[in-house]
């Protein structure tokens, strides 16, 4: 154990009613300005002027001290602690607080934009897995309306597998004034959208271009797909309406990968 660091052993800890109240409270998570993170590989990938705190359970630190730089505050755990505030059926052993991200709307457009506009999206696993296509796709941002989960819900932050790290997201208190500055700023908007004529590969991507997705259970909402200069629509098979809308996230986010990849 690093000198000056003693052991946790009581769920009564200070530190453990904090972490505690950070993973489920999106309200206090924003007052303290930090996200947790959990997992080796999210761990090793924080960026080190973001890194706030480490905590480790006493069984992992003991096996993978060589992990954590000399100096680096890192607060032990006994095992029984540790699971106490991990978000994990299996802990593996380490998480950390991280400084949050401030982004502008502006640092979602990029050279070239492609961006991801997102209304309503309420489930976890659909966001984070949104964020991390939408890093291998070559996105530029990610734009969300105010009614979006938190991106720093532990839940989201697994499923983006870092990407949070490294793909700008805005969140618009103002919905409806960020989709006019798209439109300002020359980005073509298209609407996954059932009553899309064309499909999805018909359309030019090359150029400046955002997707509108919408909430799982509703789509998107009349005043929003107002703003789509162009409906497409994803081809189906069988009596299949419409796809999760991660998976769709991904369709057109491969598409207009592909194009501008020539």
């Amino acid at each position: 154990m690093q000198e000056g660091f003693g052991l946790i052993t009581s769920t009564s800890n200070i530190q453990v009613k904090q972490l505690l109240q950070l993973q489920k409270k999106a309200r206090e998570r924003a007052a303290q300005d930090v996200f947790v993170v959990e997992g080796i590989k999210m761990y090793q990938e924080v960026p080190k002027e973001r890194l706030v705190r480490t905590y480790v359970s006493e069984s992992f630190y003991k096996k993978r001290k060589e992990l954590f730089a000399k100096g680096q505050q890192v607060t032990v755990m006994s095992d029984r602690v540790f699971e106490s505030v991990s978000d994990t059926k299996t802990p593996q052993g380490v998480l950390c607080l991280v400084r949050q991200y401030h982004y502008e709307l502006q640092d979602l457009l990029g050279e070239c934009p492609l961006v991801m506009a997102l209304e309503n999206i309420q489930d976890p696993g659909n966001l984070g897995t949104i964020l991390r296509t939408a890093e291998g796709a070559g996105v530029t941002g990610v734009l969300m309306s105010a009614g979006c989960v938190d991106i720093y819900n532990p839940k989201v932050i697994r499923s983006t597998m870092g990407s949070v790290y490294r793909m700008p997201f805005y969140y618009a208190e103002n919905w409806e004034g960020a989709l006019n500055s798209l439109k300002q700023a020359g980005v073509s908007v298209y609407a996954a959208h059932l009553r899309g004529r064309d499909t999805h590969d018909r359309q030019d991507y090359r150029s400046p271009s955002a997707f509108l997705i919408g909430n799982e259970s509703r789509g998107l909402s009349e005043e929003t797909a107002a703003f789509a200069d162009t409906y497409i629509r994803i081809p189906m098979c069988g009596q299949v309406e419409s796809l999760n809308a991660a998976v769709a996230s991904a369709i057109l986010m491969y598409e207009a990968n592909r194009q501008r990849r020539g």
